[in-house]
């Protein structure tokens, strides 16, 4: 399946002082050189993906662990350290923050063009990268809004290859920064999606600060919800916006007798105020006159996605319009969705020098021991393969 994690951190407004920079780009071109003559490319997008192993590179490389920096600019010094070697190494970076993460799309097709890549692999490529975001800023409804999106890929000279994607939102009202991780290996075939998807469980190790209560409607136990509402819009539009429409005009009585469309069939809106909720969250919806949600539910009733996966990825899908079909599927139809935090472990709180958490003792201890075979293999001095070593065992409890 798809690994993608999960980190939480505070959220850092400086900027990385240029000699750190330029520090962790030299070591990390060393790092890269040494692990592609050891492993393959393949290999280093796998570590990649691994939010652990991101975790741990950056901290060899003397950036602060708990550091929302750490993301982009880890990212930002591994571009930079493959810049005009990437055919060498083997390994290709798009992305990153901001601005730069919309060039993303633009760069993937570059690299396809210079490899000589088919046109539908360099297509997919994009895809892929489009829906990661849509998945993270509409199917995982956590607070946190995508600022930054770097895709690696690797394309080895004898064949197969791989992608992971980085990832960072931000949530401004608790002023902190949460990282999402994907891994293309492995792929789970969904009978639902059609394919190998992208919306079905697609988390494998993941890590945050601490556990929110969210949307989770690419959770196993969202299944059914994502059914429902594959079906909701393979109806006619006038009989989807009736159903939409109730969950705000009866949102106030949700114990009140309905009948839904012509199916001439008495339902009772479910009770949802349960020991999950003081406020179930379809009491603060208001899809009423919603001129730009009607203009998308007409437009998913015209083209009839046959899975959930291509509702998603129609043009103009976002977060409203998915929880709109959620809550509907859930108030009018029973199909509850998942309202569990992905995150499965967490980092301790503390402060920028503190030592983290040991999350997973025996991982952790793999990471910094195959970080350090790295270190020593590299031609950098002594002094500073020292360093860098002491930095990985910052990462121990």
């Amino acid at each position: 399946m798809y690994s993608r994690g999960i980190a939480t951190f505070g959220l850092d407004y400086g900027k990385c002082p240029k000699w750190l920079f330029e520090r962790m780009v030299k070591l990390s071109r060393e790092m890269i050189e040494v692990m592609i003559q050891e492993y393959g490319p393949d290999e280093f997008i796998k570590r990649i993906a691994d939010p652990v192993w991101f975790q741990s590179l950056g901290t060899v490389l003397a950036f602060d662990w708990n550091a929302s920096g750490l993301t982009t600019t880890l990212t930002a010094a591994l571009k930079e350290a493959v810049r005009g070697r990437e055919e060498e190494f083997g390994i290709f970076i798009c992305g990153g923050k901001g601005k730069t993460s919309r060039k993303t799309p633009q760069e993937i097709l570059g690299w396809g063009h210079v490899l000589n890549l088919p046109f539908e692999e360099a297509n997919q490529l994009v895809y892929n990268s489009k829906m990661v975001a849509k998945v993270d800023n509409s199917l995982v409804q956590d607070g946190f809004q995508i600022y930054h999106h770097t895709f690696f890929f690797s394309h080895p000279p004898a064949g197969g290859g791989s992608w992971a994607v980085v990832q960072q939102g931000m949530n401004t009202k608790e002023v902190t920064a949460r990282r999402y991780h994907w891994f293309s290996d492995s792929l789970k075939f969904h009978s639902l999606a059609g394919s190998d998807s992208l919306v079905i469980e697609p988390h494998q190790g993941i890590v945050a600060q601490k556990k929110e209560k969210v949307l989770n409607l690419v959770a196993q136990q969202s299944v059914t919800t994502q059914e429902v509402s594959v079906e909701l819009v393979n109806q006619n539009f006038q009989s989807l916006l009736k159903e939409v429409k109730l969950l705000t005009k009866y949102s106030s009585d949700l114990s009140q007798m309905i009948k839904i469309g012509n199916r001439k069939q008495q339902l009772t809106l479910l009770n949802l105020e349960n020991k999950e909720f003081k406020t179930h969250p379809v009491l603060k919806e208001d899809f009423l006159g919603n001129k730009y949600l009607e203009k998308i539910l007409y437009q998913l009733t015209e083209e009839k996605p046959k899975n959930y996966e291509s509702l998603l990825a129609t043009y103009g899908v976002g977060p409203k319009t998915v929880r709109a079909l959620a809550l509907v599927a859930e108030v009018i139809y029973g199909a509850k969705p998942s309202y569990e935090d992905p995150a499965r472990y967490s980092f301790a709180h503390g402060g920028k020098d503190a030592t983290p958490y040991p999350v997973d003792r025996v991982t952790y201890d793999k990471t910094i021991n195959l970080i350090n075979q790295l270190v020593l293999k590299t031609k950098l001095p002594p002094r500073v393969k020292d360093k860098m070593i002491r930095n990985a065992f910052r990462m121990k409890g």
